[in-house]
């Protein structure tokens, strides 16, 4: 008799065939609680865990301020897409793998003929995916566990972190920064907007109550994905009218990025010179981030939405409850504003890391560019290093900062993509996770050079082959 098959057999085979994770070969240190402490717990915090432990590094902490799994990351808060918007092909946080990728963890369960027939992922099955993913392979999560300050000492760090809302503190030597967005800097709210209350103003990365919305008229500044995801849920739930606002004279629509995504520049994108990383940073940003055709087809399926090109806003005011926007293209009132308008990098505005954020190099302190391709924008970014490190703006005055690494789309000027992402797994998890291995290594050189120069067991006795000498 035969029950029913167990979707997991595959990745649990991959697994055994794989072999026994390594042993920790990281010596203790005293007063250090851990090896590596991950700040964020979604799909990189988790999967540079996994790597670690494969590669042998133990006492590797994942703290997240999030309450629960459900509210870590963005895939069932802040996003509200319908399908990922990278195609559904690269791979994730499966590290070579295949059995531990999506595609193998969907057809388990639905079928090949299934996977064929969808085009790209759904958001809410890509959050299932993950949730698998961490619980198959038992990475740990501590949640309700905010990091507040990282403090350099002679050994580490000692991060004062809010576990449970209460104050507490723990030791690391290596820091990962896997905490999105936000992660070095925050939502960028644009000038026009900074005056009106948070009572009929959200960022889209804010938990918005869209059922308030209902019979409402919306406003929604910006025209890249997340402000189109922010207007069709808004129309799916019953607004009255949704008005969207692009500072352009029509949509980004090129993808520019795609072509630095062939395995050449790809892989060796952290060896290729300031200036021309510089300008491919340039020339992202000035052909835009584009939405996606399925997000753009949700809203304009609805007749109350209205799409206003080249009509940036230079001001807005609350006038008895009301917004007035005052827009290149005219007046306008509206009951609530969402702003789709981006993130800001100001690494000072980071809480954890402000007591010596002033000495953490930036693109702008080590690249000059020429006059037209001035950013300040771009230039707030941090110089990384070929570990996603930071580096000191003076050589010396900051060493510790090497042991702290960034693994968030901060690193966007230095490698090319928004580090986080799924496009940048394949290549940027195992760099991380390899930095990390090497530096912990290099740190205890003269432990590792005692424990190469002892002594192990014999094989096997003299005894073995003592007939066979020959005695002349």
């Amino acid at each position: 008799m035969t029950g029913t098959p167990d979707p997991d057999s595959a990745a649990a085979t991959a697994l055994r065939l794989l072999g026994p994770d390594p042993q920790d070969w990281v010596p203790e240190r005293p007063g250090i609680d851990h090896s590596v402490a991950v700040v964020g717990g979604g799909q990189t915090g988790c999967a540079l865990a996994f790597a670690l432990r494969r590669a042998g590094v133990g006492r590797v902490t994942v703290i997240d301020a999030a309450d629960d799994e459900d509210s870590a990351g963005i895939w069932l808060t802040a996003a509200r897409m319908q399908l990922l918007r990278t195609p559904k092909s690269l791979p994730g946080p499966e590290q070579g793998i295949p059995a531990l990728g999506f595609q193998a963890w969907y057809e388990a369960r639905h079928g090949q003929a299934a996977y064929a027939a969808i085009d790209r992922i759904p958001r809410l099955l890509w959050a299932e995916y993950l949730a698998w993913y961490r619980h198959f392979l038992k990475i740990p999560v501590r949640y309700r566990t905010r990091l507040q300050r990282i403090e350099p000492l002679d050994d580490g760090f000692r991060l004062h972190l809010l576990i449970d809302g209460r104050p507490a503190t723990e030791t690391a030597r290596k820091i990962v920064l896997a905490t999105g967005f936000t992660g070095n800097g925050g939502a960028y709210t644009p000038p026009a907007l900074a005056g009106l209350p948070p009572s009929v103003l959200a960022h889209t990365q804010d938990a918005i109550d869209f059922a308030a919305l209902r019979g409402r008229t919306v406003a929604v500044v910006g025209a890249a994905a997340s402000a189109f995801d922010a207007a069709g849920v808004a129309l799916e739930h019953g607004a009255a009218a949704v008005h969207l606002f692009a500072r352009r004279p029509s949509l980004a629509a090129l993808p520019i990025a795609r072509t630095r995504l062939y395995p050449g520049a790809y892989d060796h994108y952290r060896h290729v010179p300031d200036a021309i990383r510089w300008h491919q940073a340039v020339r992202f940003r000035r052909f835009g981030s584009t939405p996606t055709i399925d997000a753009i087809e949700r809203t304009v399926a609805f007749r109350n939405f209205h799409l206003h090109l080249a009509a940036p806003w230079h001001d807005a005011r609350l006038d008895d409850g009301v917004v007035v926007a005052e827009a290149a293209d005219g007046r306008f009132r509206f009951d609530f504003v969402i702003a789709g308008t981006g993130y800001f990098v100001d690494p000072a505005a980071r809480p954890e890391i402000a007591d010596f954020a002033d000495r953490v190099l930036l693109w702008r302190d080590r690249y000059v560019p020429p006059a037209e391709e001035r950013d300040e924008f771009l230039g707030s970014h941090p110089y990384l290093g070929e570990g996603h490190e930071y580096l000191e703006k003076v050589p010396g005055s900051a060493p510790f900062l090497r042991d702290i690494h960034v693994h968030n789309p901060a690193g966007f000027v230095s490698f090319g993509l928004p580090i986080g992402d799924v496009p940048s797994m394949r290549r940027d998890i195992p760099l991380v996770a390899g930095r990390i291995s090497r530096d912990l290594f290099l740190a205890d050189l003269s432990h590792h050079e005692r424990r190469m120069d002892g002594m192990v067991a014999p094989d096997f006795p003299e005894e073995v082959y003592a007939s066979a000498v020959w005695k002349g």
